[in-house]
């Protein structure tokens, strides 16, 4: 049935699994995806989107790296929001809410046309070993297949346990069976594993929500999308909406609490810090009255809507009794409830920073195998552990990307050296060279990665070259360019900014903090320019950040260089860290809790950012 030895198996179709799969496949290697239904491939078990704060940036790195998810994202996109454009461009975020039906299409339809990948419909339950390499796999019917490399992406699979009130059965999502016997092999091999926990709100009929009664959200006025490719853009979008919770909801989700699994004792696993049940919510900001809720269509042409920020595994009962106290959705229909679902994991610091395991050779994990929250967090080890698995039976160099060269270099180095005791999500705060890391310049920073690895195709190089090129020359225009105070005056006068009295280079004006591009453009000799040379939208972006935020790159490599040289410094015994309010309650409780001894141990630990350690050297007078 299949070929007499494979280089990369790769064991599951969700994000991490098909990232990994085309990436193995597209650098060369004979590829096998083995998954449990090929029709859910690149399934959107839980909210329809992709991206959002830091996330977002890890589906453009994912692009710019030769990946599919930006790609299948943009094709799939129902509506698009750049996120936290308020703030400095190392904050902005991409999101995209998409068509669930389409995102999954599209990601077979584009591994299906990648020469050298194979699929096969099957549970894997085993591992071919031979000493201390992993030589293939072993399905439930008893086949056996060989491969030099195996990639496990199981995701919430393993012993997965679903909970829904007082009942609960297996699986590894509503649907679909569990897969068993991956885990105790690997515990007998010797592997450390442990339990986690997440869960999904219920998904309901659009048509019986009052709309009218919500507040909508739109999309962006002027789209962006993912990929740096030519994927299309949208030109119309949904809106989605937003409606609250109120005390009425929350004393019908109390009276369900006596059946709940997360109070009873049932689920004994941790669930996801960031994204926490509805119940877990009212539990823990018992002072709050009520919690936004926000509704998202699945797609264009289905009326399945998910209720984002009610995710629950209580009663179904006592989910349809308060869902139906919440404004607009007085006449609520379910099409299937919320339930959490628990499922075993394996600590990641029991692999090495290319994602494999330091136990047996040849075999990688990625995604929720390692303790991870998210589709983004999980393509994004998957790409990595595609890319490492090829090159390693190729007998080449490892490929691992530094915490300064992207957000897919924090969230591995993190997994790797910190651990996680609870599902990791990815955050901006979790990256110390955030403004070198930006959603603009992914394919700057790892296109030339890429490509020499033959990855990154070269139509996706020659783009790059050209928008670093164009960037560059418009920057040194500034540099170079003087204005005329005549015409910068009467801009500056508008925007209460002082006045110049001679003539100066554009860069210089330009650094200004209300000064936009949209002002410089208002000058003949930088609109003449920007026409002469045939200039879009992403080298002007590109151009105004590096002008306006040069100051801040340099001082950012200093403060990093500064962190460096304090890695020694030691903290008081039994320091209180419930008197710094300006460290994270996150960083608070975890200090406390573990009492680091040093500022080198305290920065390892999940959860505190390097702003919790800038605090903390403050303090210490550092």
């Amino acid at each position: 049935m299949f070929e007499k030895e494979y280089d990369v198996i790769v064991v599951g179709g969700g994000h991490a699994g098909a990232e990994a799969t085309a990436a193995a496949a597209n650098m060369g290697s004979k590829t096998l995806l083995v998954t449990m239904n090929l029709q859910t491939i690149g399934q959107m078990s839980c909210n329809p989107a992709m991206g959002g704060i830091a996330k977002g940036q890890i589906v453009r790195e994912i692009d710019a790296l030769g990946g599919y998810s930006g790609i299948v994202t943009d094709r799939s996109a129902i509506q698009f929001k750049m996120l936290n454009k308020s703030k400095g461009p190392a904050m902005w975020s991409p999101r995209a809410q998409n068509d669930r039906m389409r995102f999954a299409e599209e990601w077979r339809l584009m591994l299906e046309q990648t020469p050298n990948a194979d699929f096969y419909q099957e549970m894997v339950s085993g591992l071919w070993v031979e000493g201390n390499r992993v030589v293939g796999v072993r399905t439930s019917l008893g086949i056996d297949i060989r491969s030099k490399a195996v990639v496990l992406t199981n995701g919430t699979f393993l012993n997965g346990l679903i909970h829904i009130g007082e009942k609960q059965f297996g699986g590894g999502r509503a649907g679909e069976r569990a897969a068993t016997g991956i885990t105790e092999q690997l515990v007998d091999f010797g592997f450390d594993s442990g339990r986690m926990k997440t869960g999904t709100p219920p998904r309901v009929d659009g048509r019986s929500l009052d709309y009218s009664k919500m507040t909508p959200q739109p999309g962006d006025e002027n789209p962006e999308k993912f990929s740096y490719l030519d994927t299309p853009k949208l030109t119309k979008q949904p809106d989605c909406h937003m409606t609250r919770t109120s005390q009425l909801v929350h004393d019908l989700l109390r009276e369900g609490f006596d059946r709940s699994p997360m109070f009873n004792g049932r689920i004994k696993s941790i669930g996801p810090r960031y994204c926490p049940s509805i119940e877990d919510k009212i539990h823990r900001f018992a002072d709050k009255d009520s919690h936004q809720i926000f509704v998202e269509p699945e797609g264009w042409n289905t009326v399945e809507v998910y209720v984002n920020g009610f995710s629950t595994s209580l009663p179904e009962d006592v989910q349809y009794r308060a869902l139906r106290s919440v404004a607009g959705f007085e006449n609520v229909k379910f099409f299937r409830p919320g339930y959490a679902i628990e499922y075993d994991y394996f600590p990641p610091t029991q692999l090495k920073h290319t994602l494999e395991t330091k136990l047996i050779e040849n075999l990688y994990f990625a995604g929720q195998i390692n303790g991870t929250t998210g589709y983004e967090e999980a393509a994004s080890q998957g790409l990595m552990a595609g890319i490492n698995a090829h090159l390693k039976i190729n007998e080449k160099e490892p490929f691992i990307l530094k915490r300064d060269e992207a957000y897919i270099g924090v969230l591995i180095d993190d997994l790797i050296t910190k651990g996680t005791e609870e599902p990791y999500r990815m955050f901006t705060s979790r990256a110390e060279y955030r403004t070198l890391l930006r959603q603009d310049n992914a394919d700057l920073r790892l296109t030339p990665r890429s490509y020499e690895l033959g990855l990154a195709s070269e139509e996706r190089m020659r783009k790059m070259e050209e928008k670093e090129k164009k960037s560059q020359e418009f920057v040194d225009f500034f540099r170079k360019t003087s204005f005329d105070p005549e015409e910068i005056n009467p801009i500056l006068e508008k925007l209460d900014s002082a006045t110049v009295k001679q003539a100066d280079k554009l860069f210089k004006v330009f650094s200004r903090p209300k000064v936009t591009m949209d002002h410089m453009l208002q000058l003949e000799t930088v609109s003449s320019f920007v026409a002469e040379k045939e200039l879009d939208n992403e080298v002007l972006e590109q151009a105004e950040i590096q002008v306006k935020y040069s100051g801040y790159i340099e001082k950012e490599k200093q403060n990093a260089d500064k962190l460096h040289r304090l890695e020694d410094v030691r903290i008081p015994e039994n320091f209180d860290y419930s008197k710094l309010k300006s460290l994270s309650f996150e960083a608070r409780e975890k200090l406390q809790a573990i009492q680091p001894v040093t500022i080198a141990q305290a920065s390892r630990i999940s959860g505190v950012s390097p702003a919790d350690i800038s605090v903390l050297l403050v303090f210490l007078g550092r």
